[in-house]
């Protein structure tokens, strides 16, 4: 693949819609190397080239999660052995979730064309123009916006895939949502809800109405509260945050439930939450409760699926703050502090109604 500093394609395998930039240059937030959010800087740089399988959107809005900060800091060190740069960044563009309207593709694309508007995860996203694979993007539907589009892919099928192919939902169950205020907690306590669960939140003090308006049957405080309850015991437990430890989450547990770990922010600076997860894992072939981890798969059959719910109203984006896209540290600044209610976007064109038409 390409990198963002070439040139763009010119070839017969680029089917070129509008161009809103004939030098063929666009601003993006770079970073040169690994660390806080000083290192990244607002640049003008070239476009990205796709490949015949690619798709080159207009970056409408981009989602902040997690997932950026550790492709920022390269911790733990696992992101970079995991291919991403062992001393620096493969990809100097940042950020994955991607809402926008294609205006290129590659000569074997079939599902999409030159001003389709489209949502997903990309490759280097904080920025005017992306490229992105054609199956990790879906169309956009009509009824939600590029924000609303841009905080979904990531965090929704992550929690979409954590419920039901990992943790098998089944409608009357109890289900608890550690971590219920962030990007996958949010889409996940709605997603239960909609599959018929009985669902429990767990939040901050200063979130609890958020997560009580997602549809949350039970909120709890965490700050005054602990979710451990010998007279509750939960079915299945979706552990967002990453931070308690695993034998609090079992007496919190049914004795046949399940456990989905998704991410994980303790640990150190060469594994994070993955020693956690990988401990967990261990513990379940001995144990009648089910302890899983997983890694989302971004496809866009999940995409597909998530658009669904979201089309039907069964679940929104917790949108919470909008950055613009020079803002792009304080926003990942805020993701890393705890400040974030939901899911902060990037409005890399802001736009009053910018449902897709």
């Amino acid at each position: 693949m390409m990198t963002n500093q070439e040139a763009p394609s010119s070839s017969p395998a680029e089917r070129s819609g509008k161009d809103t930039h004939p030098s063929g240059h666009m601003r993006a937030i770079v970073q040169d190397r690994y660390g806080s959010a000083d290192v990244l800087e607002l640049r003008t740089i070239m476009r990205p080239s796709i490949s015949d399988t690619q798709v080159l959107i207009e970056v409408r809005a981009a989602g902040v999660d997690r997932g950026v900060w550790h492709l920022m800091t390269g911790q733990p060190y696992l992101v970079r052995v995991a291919g991403y740069g062992i001393a620096k960044p493969k990809n100097p563009v940042l950020g994955l979730d991607v809402a926008g309207t294609v205006v290129a593709v590659g000569s074997a694309v079939t599902r999409f064309k030159a001003g389709d508007e489209v949502f997903g995860v990309g490759i280097g996203t904080y920025a005017e123009y992306a490229a992105a694979d054609e199956h990790k993007i879906s169309h956009r539907p009509t009824a939600i916006t590029a924000a609303q589009a841009a905080a979904a892919s990531i965090s929704g099928i992550t929690a979409l895939q954590a419920l039901t192919d990992i943790g098998n939902v089944q409608p009357g169950q109890r289900v608890l949502v550690l971590g219920a205020s962030g990007g996958v907690g949010s889409f996940a306590v709605q997603l239960a809800k909609a599959l018929g669960a009985e669902v429990t939140g767990v939040a901050s003090a200063a979130k609890v109405d958020l997560v009580s308006s997602l549809g949350a049957d039970h909120v709890i405080d965490y700050t005054n509260h602990d979710f451990v309850d010998d007279s509750i015991l939960y079915d299945l437990i979706i552990d967002s945050g990453g931070r308690n430890k695993i034998s609090k989450l079992r007496s919190a547990l049914a004795p046949r439930g399940t456990l989905v770990m998704v991410g994980g922010e303790d640990g150190g600076r060469w594994t994070g939450g993955v020693g956690r997860q990988i401990r967990a894992t261990v513990l379940s072939l001995f144990v009648r409760q089910r302890l899983a981890m997983f890694l989302s798969k971004e496809h866009h059959s999940f995409i597909d699926r998530l658009a669904s719910f979201m089309e039907s109203g069964a679940v929104v984006s917790a949108v919470g703050r909008e950055f613009s896209l020079q803002e792009t540290p304080e926003a990942i600044r805020a993701l890393e502090s705890g400040e974030t209610r939901g899911k902060a976007v990037i409005a890399v064109r802001p736009a009053g109604d910018d449902r897709a038409s």
